[in-house]
């Protein structure tokens, strides 16, 4: 799994000229994820940006997190994060995960996200999107983990 992590002072997602989440403070998360990925993966990972310390304190120091400030979260699927661009011109997406699994990690990320965070709203998982940001900083974290292969 793939996370591009982004503190924003407002984003949203629009779909075929139809705004389909929306948020003010908070972070914007743009999800990838790998044809190996687990549940356990996404609850790592969700917990991570919950409780990550990427916002300002009094001091103006990273010292509060998501779920200490009450932000909001917008999760946004893109597989494209799961491109390899090592060899030749086009991006390989042989480890990003079949759609059918893809969407139901996706789905799950998000519902612990709701559990985690009071104001989660989403992207349409494989339509083609605009989003709009407002990059707050700018603080943008890359966050990956991948499950240690079963043999």
């Amino acid at each position: 799994m793939k996370i591009v992590l982004q503190r924003v002072k407002k984003a949203s997602v629009t779909v075929d000229g139809t705004v389909v989440g929306s948020i003010g403070a908070g972070v914007l998360i743009f999800l990838g994820v790998d044809k190996n990925d687990t549940p356990e993966l996404a609850d790592f990972l969700a917990e991570k940006c919950a409780e990550l310390r990427m916002f300002a304190d009094e001091e103006h120091a990273m010292n509060r997190s998501l779920s200490e400030t009450l932000g909001a979260a917008l999760v946004v699927s893109q597989f494209t994060l799961l491109a390899d661009c090592s060899r030749g011109r086009r991006p390989s997406f042989s480890q990003a995960a079949e759609s059918g699994k893809g969407k139901g990690l996706y789905e799950y990320f998000v519902n612990k996200m709701r559990r985690l965070v009071p104001n989660v709203q989403t992207g349409i998982f494989g339509a083609m999107m605009d989003v709009e940001l407002v990059n707050d900083g700018p603080v943008t974290l890359l966050l990956e983990k991948q499950e240690e292969a079963k043999t």
